[in-house]
């Protein structure tokens, strides 16, 4: 099929190429603006865009999809569907209607579930046992397009929103050229998707990364896991910032937020509900390092007992 690819970070990347594989003819690809990246504040291309141009594949950064030359140039190249990965941007109906197959969106999450722009990150945050990737038709909504097909997966128990999130985009690109090859043989069905067990996924920020230990062992789990690799679940201990990447739930009741030595000298803090082990940190300025080998140059005493 003749296509047009829409899509800018890494999650894109695996699903760009899948159509190249697959035998597609990729007749533009459509992807942001380079940004400052850095210290030095440099331009740097999106992911996407790299590889485009690593296979020599048109390559177009329309700051707006509607205002500007973007619709004439659509119209002009007449693609059988649009594909759209982690493009960033939201397509007006004059482009939606372009394609003569539609537009073809992949999204990091089983729908309903998890629509917006940070659905892996949400599937941990939440605790989600199950997570995936659906394929749907788009339409002028958020996430709201006629679904195409889905992937399920498990997410682990200590499975990171970053390990996921590398799980997800693989799993993307195989499941777009099955639901291509659906939609060229006329064998696709688009279901609606159902209202009920919608739900937002809006972007992280960093004022999520502050730990309230008031909350259970597992919701503290959840929340460093699903804060990893961005960005990163912070604690105070001595006044100081120590962030935080893995922790392992124990049994244990004591003072939300007191630190104390667990077995094999860990390091451990009571929460609301049970305690957390800490086993991944990065104290200031320094390298990460487990929860036992941070004690050893620094042991509890009454001023840093209690984190946070």
């Amino acid at each position: 099929m003749r296509i047009v690819f829409m899509g800018t970070p890494d999650f894109a990347v695996p699903s760009l190429q899948a159509l190249l594989d697959a035998g597609h003819e990729v007749c533009a690809v459509f992807t942001q603006p380079d940004k400052p990246k850095g210290r030095g504040h440099a331009l740097a291309a999106p992911p996407v865009k790299e590889l485009a141009q690593r296979h020599n594949l048109p390559v177009y950064q329309p700051k707006s999809m509607k205002k500007g030359p973007a619709l004439e140039i659509l119209t002009e190249l007449a693609p059988d569907v649009i594909v759209v990965v982690a493009y960033g941007k939201l397509l007006p109906p004059a482009i939606l209607a372009v394609p003569r197959l539609g537009c073809v969106n992949v999204h990091g999450s089983l729908l309903p579930r998890w629509r917006g722009a940070a659905p892996v990150q949400w599937a941990v945050l939440s605790g989600d046992p199950v997570a995936g990737v659906t394929t749907m038709l788009m339409n002028e909504g958020l996430d709201t397009g006629d679904m195409l097909d889905r992937l399920e997966t498990p997410v682990g128990e200590n499975e990171t929103s970053g390990e996921l999130f590398d799980r997800l985009m693989v799993l993307g690109a195989k499941l777009l050229v099955t639901t291509l090859e659906k939609l060229e043989n006329g064998t696709a069905q688009p279901v609606p998707q159902p209202e009920e067990g919608a739900c937002y996924a809006p972007m992280l920020d960093k004022s999520m990364a502050m730990l309230d230990f008031t909350k259970s062992a597992a919701e503290i789990r959840h929340r460093v896991l699903g804060l990893n690799p961005w960005p990163v679940a912070l604690t105070l201990f001595g006044g100081k910032r120590l962030k935080v990447y893995r922790v392992s739930v124990l049994e244990g009741k004591g003072e939300p937020g007191t630190a104390f030595v667990g077995p094999d000298k860990s390091f451990c803090v009571y929460c609301g509900e049970g305690a957390v082990r800490l086993d991944e940190i990065q104290p200031e300025n320094k390298k990460r390092m487990s929860g036992a080998d941070f004690l050893l140059g620094h042991p509890l005493n009454e001023s840093n007992v209690h984190l946070g």
